[in-house]
């Protein structure tokens, strides 16, 4: 008997690779070997079925990112390093066209990813900046909200422009341009971690 975390683990999958507006019902009745009233069973449109498996994508990361903190919590730094080191993870296995069919058939869902995206910056790496500040691992000059707003909002949105860079330059690379490369422009000279030697 299939689950309905099974549901959304094959939706999400097949969501993220090949977008979800070329993922039909039927393919993934097909794929759990079910049939597509089964999956009305447990939601009424396919737009439930979207919005459901991405929430349950960004659970997954959330708790990911609480479990990093919770370890790692007298360097926030290194957290931050480690957030989107695993966030790299999360999107090296996005197609860009799942992002921008979010955005265009699947309001609901893009909704649920820009708010993710929003507490993420501005919640969780914005108060880990600061404590990293206040900690003096940071310039104190360094405007934060302004820093996580350039660096920080949105990777996706740059990672995923007309020529996916993913594609053009790998995982680690655009890891380090785009995080490790950025906080090193913040951190005072005394403070260092192992991505940064």
């Amino acid at each position: 008997m299939i689950t309905k975390k099974d549901l959304l683990r094959c939706a999400i999958t097949k969501f993220t690779k090949q977008g979800s507006k070329h993922v039909s019902l039927d393919e993934i009745a097909q794929t759990l070997g079910i049939s597509k009233k089964t999956i009305y069973t447990f939601y009424k449109t396919k737009a439930d079925l979207v919005s459901s498996s991405l929430e349950n994508l960004l659970n997954d990361y959330k708790e990911e990112i609480n479990r990093i903190v919770a370890c790692n919590s007298n360097d926030p730094v290194f957290c931050v390093v480690l957030i989107y080191e695993r966030g790299f993870e999360y999107l090296k296995y996005f197609k860009p066209s799942f992002i921008f069919g979010l955005e265009k058939y699947y309001p609901k869902a893009y909704k649920l990813f820009l708010d993710f995206t929003e507490e993420l910056a501005f919640s969780t790496v914005f108060n880990l900046l600061k404590s990293a500040q206040e900690q003096g691992d940071i310039k104190p000059d360094v405007n934060l909200r302004l820093a996580v707003k350039i660096y920080f909002l949105r990777i996706d949105n740059l990672a995923f422009k007309k020529h996916n860079l993913f594609d053009l330059y790998g995982k680690e690379t655009l890891f380090k341009h785009l995080v490790v490369y950025n906080l090193k422009g913040l951190i005072t000279k005394q403070y260092s971690n192992s991505y940064f030697e």
